[in-house]
């Protein structure tokens, strides 16, 4: 079987990040030197399209990843993360990124390309009140209770920030859900799990 059938048998013959079933294109996931099954996905031509040129993106297109980010593929998988990375400023992508379970080989794909996290300016290095680096997706606890501003919550002492993302331009800051709400926290304040 050639490469478009077999993706066409897996992907049912539809795109396998929105399900459309127009104008199906093979999108080769980056880096990669041949397409094969394990490193390319079935895509639309509005999906490809927005994959090859980011000033193209419609935010509001890329809602379909609430279901295609639990595909069990890891080449959708890996566009699906760095999709939802890109757009994480919008607000709802954080929500699933949160959601979202990669196995570690593929998340280290996913940030292979220079997509999402891997993007931190060179020379910015986030680190934890004891000096340990924290990197993207780490967990971290709170030292000391924080007040968070705009809101009535306090994050007490020994509270859990799971998988914070970094904040690019400045390594003193990193962002976490606590107790629902994402938040900026000072990276003095908490110590790396």
């Amino acid at each position: 079987m050639s490469l478009d059938q077999d993706l066409m048998q897996r992907a049912d013959s539809k795109c396998e990040l929105c399900g459309s079933k127009d104008n199906l294109e093979i999108y080769e996931v980056p880096p990669v030197s041949t397409a094969t099954l394990d490193t390319a996905i079935l895509t639309c031509e509005t999906c490809f399209e927005q994959l090859q040129d980011p000033e193209k993106v419609e935010p509001n297109h890329w809602r379909c990843l609430n279901d295609s980010m639990w595909s069990t593929t890891p080449a959708v998988q890996v566009v699906a993360w760095r999709m939802l990375t890109s757009l994480k400023n919008e607000g709802w992508p954080q929500d699933l990124l949160d959601m979202m379970y990669v196995e570690d080989s593929t998340l280290e794909w996913a940030k292979s390309t220079g997509i999402g996290e891997d993007d931190t300016p060179k020379g910015l290095v986030h680190r934890d009140s004891n000096g340990v680096i924290i990197e993207a997706g780490d967990n971290v606890v709170l030292i000391k209770d924080l007040p968070v501003k705009g809101s009535s919550l306090v994050a007490k002492r020994g509270t859990a920030v799971r998988r914070v993302s970094l904040v690019h331009d400045n390594e003193e800051h990193i962002e976490g859900k606590v107790e629902g709400q994402q938040i900026v926290i000072l990276t003095k304040f908490v110590k790396k799990m």
